[in-house]
């Protein structure tokens, strides 16, 4: 196993970034040795000028050997892992794909990015509906031994990890930041409690990186790679888990959506997934079926979210009973469900009111749809 700094310093050369490593890697040439002076480049690789300035300074112990120290016992006090592409903790999953950091910065429990496990992604502006699904498949998931690796973002992200946590299982957050700053600022608690459930909080960043735009996309080629199957709850046609999703594809491992409603905007991304030819689902069984051979689960012992008992309605008065029912599944106008109900609409509001304390509706801006 290398000196971690080597691996910290690969991590920061200048025009170096995963994809030319992993090109370094394919030629046969160690990246390690390399800044040990250890080996020359062949002809056939040509790097950049700032590059080999920097490999110079670091045999040297100059400029960049000097920063990869520091970066390294700041890690030391942060208590953060620095897994390095020759580390025995590095994921095999993460390394196969074709461009893995050549350095894990993680907080937790490394072995826990080993365990089976499967990507869940999609909106952060996720429905009520939604995010209750993703905290189901995320429970009943975990429960048949498979943790959810997800990126601790509002939404869908959230949903799933709460699940995990709530059960005291583990579960793999990958950020777009340094590992000690949390971003969004109010998932700190839930980060925390991710940690105390012997889970992990990992990124390619180091600590102190702040949350800039570029970094987010970046990361969700480590959520699928660490994954053995990506699961997209909702999403809009144009959003970062289709972008999951469809490195994924390329990383060859399988891709799931759940579909929704036609008039939802946050299922078209999940159907057009499903037209390109990921599996749809509706249940964590069919997940597990699919996935059965690679993670050596029984099927029989899953839990099946969809197909389990519903949980009983709340007793209702015989009015709410006639309205829940004409209430659909999907969105409908208020002013359309007034006509339909011939209830005059603040009379209507009210009614709906009570219904949504009973989590048995959902209501966004002038829209109700029924979602228990």
């Amino acid at each position: 196993m290398s000196d971690p700094r080597e691996w910290i310093a690969a991590s920061q050369l200048p025009g170096l970034g995963p994809v030319t490593l992993a090109r370094l890697r394919q030629e046969g040439i160690c990246i390690t040795r390399l800044l040990r002076a250890e080996l020359s480049l062949p002809p056939s690789i040509r790097l950049r000028r700032d590059t080999l300035e920097a490999i110079h300074q670091y045999q040297y112990q100059g400029p960049l050997f000097q920063h990869a120290t520091r970066l390294q016992q700041q890690a030391e006090a942060l208590e953060i892992h620095v897994l390095g592409l020759d580390h025995p903790d590095y994921p095999e999953l993460l390394k196969a794909i074709p461009d893995p950091p050549p350095a894990l910065w993680v907080r937790g429990r490394p072995a826990a990015l080993s365990l089976p496990q499967l990507g869940m992604v999609g909106s952060r502006h996720a429905s009520r509906s939604g995010a209750q699904l993703a905290y189901d498949f995320a429970a009943a998931l975990a429960e048949s031994g498979v943790i959810t690796c997800s990126g601790l973002a509002l939404g869908i992200d959230a949903a799933a990890h709460q699940a995990c946590v709530d059960l005291a299982r583990p579960t793999v957050a990958v950020l777009g930041t340094g590992v000690d700053r949390i971003y969004p600022r109010r998932h700190q608690r839930l980060a925390d409690a991710l940690l105390a459930c012997e889970g992990a909080l990992v990124s390619e960043y180091p600590p102190g990186t702040a949350p800039l735009q570029g970094h987010f996309p970046r990361r969700n080629r480590i959520i699928s790679g660490l994954s053995v199957g990506t699961l997209v709850v909702e999403a809009a046609i144009r959003s970062g888990s289709l972008i999951t999703a469809r490195l994924a594809l390329e990383q060859g491992r399988e891709v799931f959506a759940i579909p929704g409603s036609i008039h939802n905007p946050l299922s078209r991304g999940c159907h057009a997934l499903i037209r390109e030819g990921a599996t749809l689902v509706e249940t964590v069984a069919q997940v597990i079926e699919q996935l059965g051979s690679m993670l050596g689960l029984l099927v029989p012992g899953v839990i099946d979210v969809a197909l389990s008992a519903p949980e009983p309605l709340p007793d209702l008065e015989p009015e709410l009973l006639q309205l829940l029912q004409a209430v659909p599944w999907e969105p409908i106008w208020l002013d359309t469900l007034a006509d339909q109900s011939h209830l005059p609409l603040p009379r209507l509001q009210a009614l709906l009111m009570q219904l949504q304390l009973e989590g048995l509706i959902e209501l966004t801006a002038s829209r109700v749809c029924r979602i228990r």
